[in-house]
């Protein structure tokens, strides 16, 4: 049986008032450190995980490189993790992009999965790189516990497949800053333990 821990980074700048992250580098916040030290505790008291792979930018990297520390092992980043490209809307607040581009802003809350960020990704090119991601983890970790720290986008995409939902349901997943979603693949049957889990909350 392979358990993978799914993991969203801790809060960032942009998260609240949303902004389009992206690819753009970003520290964790002080509320962002704290998360990742609670989940990690959590993930070291209840499993004992091989391997920690994140993202490659900053926010989760160092979410990883906090839970890799609490459980002994190593992390390493993996570029199919990697964040979507949201292209010119990079970096923007939601506002900026409501009064740029009001038909596509309202189709990505509304039909995601028929929208191409300009210049860049669309869903559809998400999911054929998280699909690579589970590739990997499948392949290489049969009979292993181990931790992908990811994005909101990312994890989502993952989930989706994982619970072989279509891609318009991407908006009903929420995915809260180093929540844990918990999934166990045993052959070709794939159960799902919890989903977007931020019980370590308040916890000492």
């Amino acid at each position: 049986m392979t358990t993978i821990l799914l993991i969203r980074h801790g809060q960032v700048e942009g998260i609240d008032p949303p902004r389009f992250r992206g690819r753009k580098e970003l520290p964790p916040t002080e509320l962002g450190i704290a998360q990742a030290n609670s989940v990690a505790r959590r993930i070291a008291d209840q499993w004992e995980p091989l391997a920690v792979y994140t993202s490659p930018m900053m926010r989760c990297v160092n979410t990883g490189a906090i839970i890799a520390e609490a459980c002994g092992v190593t992390a390493s980043s993996l570029q199919i993790l990697n964040d979507l490209d949201y292209g010119t809307w990079q970096w923007k607040s939601y506002d900026e992009v409501r009064s740029e581009s009001l038909v596509l802003f309202s189709r990505w809350f509304t039909t995601p999965h028929l929208v191409q960020f300009p210049g860049e990704e669309s869903l559809q090119d998400l999911l054929a790189r998280t699909s690579d991601v589970l590739r990997f983890i499948l392949e290489r970790h049969i009979d292993d516990t181990v931790v992908l720290v990811g994005h909101e986008s990312v994890n989502r995409a993952l989930l989706l497949q994982l619970l072989d939902q279509p891609i318009s349901a991407y908006w009903r997943l929420a995915q809260a800053p180093c929540a844990i979603s918990e999934i166990e693949v045993i052959g070709e049957c794939v159960r799902i333990n919890r989903i977007n889990d931020t019980t370590w909350e308040g916890a000492s």
